[in-house]
């Protein structure tokens, strides 16, 4: 139980604190918007400094595709148009529950704009239970509560790409979207063995290939995102020596370095102050590591005035590359996220469909002990810890 009379205690510099906070901020936000004009102006030249000095850069920066001062106003969607998105949750295995497994559950949902069809909102889940499932991942050292989630991911896009498949012949002509909530760049590939992430990333992508050949564009929706890769392209404009070479002048120093003249701001927060309502600002191509491995699939961004927030929405190069389907992308995004007073209804409703509550649990492992009973197995139950925490005599 919370003590709220020793938190209140803690809670009386608070208030001071974030006032000096918001105060350094505005200065930060002012050095920014300088230092974008400036870098705006010498975009060209900066551009082939992050070509030549890539490989000696303390950190990731992304390469912006248009002018930093773009500013494009979207138009709203068509009213006939359609928007489909997966979102998945998960039972997590624990040895103190009757068996241990886990539950992976994705909710899929499927709108109709304009069209006089049914929509679906469903989930679809599966058990893990064997033991390639339960214990093959700790041969790379990776948790079996770790392993859950990446799995996740992919059923995530598998599920999402059999919908795709199920849209009726007359999508070919109706504006069509796929839609995840998150980033599309799986930065925790990264550290994974080879092995390891060849039984995760391959699957993804093949999804992602199936959207391409039905047209159908893809976009990762990031709410309040905490990236900081296009504000790190402008740290080659605040560069005080002749050539960004980090690893020379700036060993060690990636976060303290004296081109950080603007941390902790992220891209949101200086680029909330460039567009207005209904924009989106120029494209930038990700710079992460991991998106060596995508191949075609590799993932660029922009970031769009939604209204209520500025959100960072991510799709594959082949949308970025074609005109029509950006447009497409970004305008039903848009149009998704005015109907849903500032989130998209598609990845709510997802949400909505996936998510595994507390009743759900428990009928869950209801069904799975009547199933171990009629396979004639004795002693069964929970472990005593477990069952003493869901009963507390206090």
């Amino acid at each position: 139980m919370l003590d709220l009379i020793k938190l209140a205690r803690q809670m009386q510099g608070i208030g001071q604190h974030l006032t000096q906070e918001a105060a350094a901020t505005r200065q930060r936000l002012d050095r920014a918007q300088q230092i974008l004009e400036q870098a705006t102006d010498r975009q060209a030249d900066l551009l082939v400094q992050q070509e030549i000095w890539r490989d000696r850069l303390g950190f990731t920066a992304a390469q912006p595709i248009e002018p930093l001062d773009t500013c494009i106003d979207l138009v709203a969607a068509p009213p006939v148009h359609t928007v489909f998105a997966t979102d998945g949750s998960q039972i997590a295995p624990s040895h103190h529950e009757i068996a241990y497994c886990y539950l992976i559950n994705v909710g899929r949902v499927l709108l109709h704009y304009g069209q006089n069809l049914h929509p679906v909102l469903d989930s679809v889940p599966e058990v893990f239970y064997r033991p390639e499932d339960l214990y093959g991942s700790r041969q790379w050292g990776i948790r079996t509560e770790e392993w859950m989630g990446y799995r996740r991911t992919v059923s995530e896009a598998a599920v999402l790409a059999e919908l795709g498949h199920q849209l009726p012949a007359s999508h070919s002509i109706v504006p069509t979207l796929a839609m995840v909530d998150g980033s599309l760049i799986h930065w925790f590939l990264e550290p994974l063995p080879a092995e390891a992430r060849e039984q995760i990333l391959p699957p993804i992508l093949e999804a992602w290939q199936q959207l391409r050949s039905l047209n159908i564009p893809l976009v990762g929706y990031i709410s309040a995102a905490r990236s900081g890769e296009a504000m790190n392209f402008l740290r080659l404009q605040s560069c005080p020596y002749l050539a960004p070479d980090c690893q020379t002048h700036c060993q060690g120093q990636t976060e303290q370095a004296p081109c950080q003249v603007f941390s902790p701001l992220r891209d949101t927060a200086l680029w909330g102050l460039v567009l207005a309502p209904g924009q989106r600002g120029a494209l930038w191509r990700s710079s992460a590591k991991i998106l060596e491995s995508y191949g075609e699939h590799t993932v660029y961004f922009c970031y769009v005035h939604m209204g209520a927030e500025i959100a960072r929405i991510e799709f594959p190069a082949w949308v970025a590359a074609d005109p029509n389907l950006l447009q497409t992308a970004l305008s039903l995004t848009l149009t998704q996220v005015q109907k849903g007073y500032g989130y998209p209804v598609a990845l709510a409703e997802a949400h909505n469909q996936a998510v595994v509550r507390g009743g759900d649990r428990s009928r869950f492992f209801a069904l799975l002990e009547q199933q171990m009973i009629r396979a004639g197995l004795q002693n069964i139950g929970t472990s005593y810890k477990e069952a003493r925490k869901r009963g507390s005599i206090a």
